[in-house]
């Protein structure tokens, strides 16, 4: 039995690709300079989200004092920023050994 097709779903602008449609295919890589010009289509094609760090910091799990960790959030936002500042700067004073 052939399943109906609702004719509401029905996008005759933007028909379901076949076969040779798909072997046509180029990458956007490659069409969007000749649509919009270099310069758009690298600003399109830009990588989403935030750049790799140049230096990544390790993930550790450590247990400090619930008035240490309250004194740092009370802070405000970054608090974990200033608690590795803090930390750098006990190193500098101290020797660790």
């Amino acid at each position: 039995m052939k399943k109906r097709v609702n004719p509401e779903l029905l996008d005759n602008d933007n028909p379901e690709w076949r076969a040779q449609d798909v072997a046509r295919a180029r990458p956007a890589s490659a069409v969007l300079p000749e649509l919009f010009g270099t310069q758009a289509a690298k600003a399109m094609l830009k990588p989403r989200g935030r750049p790799p760090a140049d230096i990544v910091k390790d993930r550790i799990t450590i247990r400090l004092s619930p008035d240490v960790t309250a004194a740092f959030r009370a802070s405000g936002n970054g608090w974990q920023t200033r608690m590795d500042a803090a930390l750098k700067d006990w190193l500098r004073t101290h020797s660790v050994v």
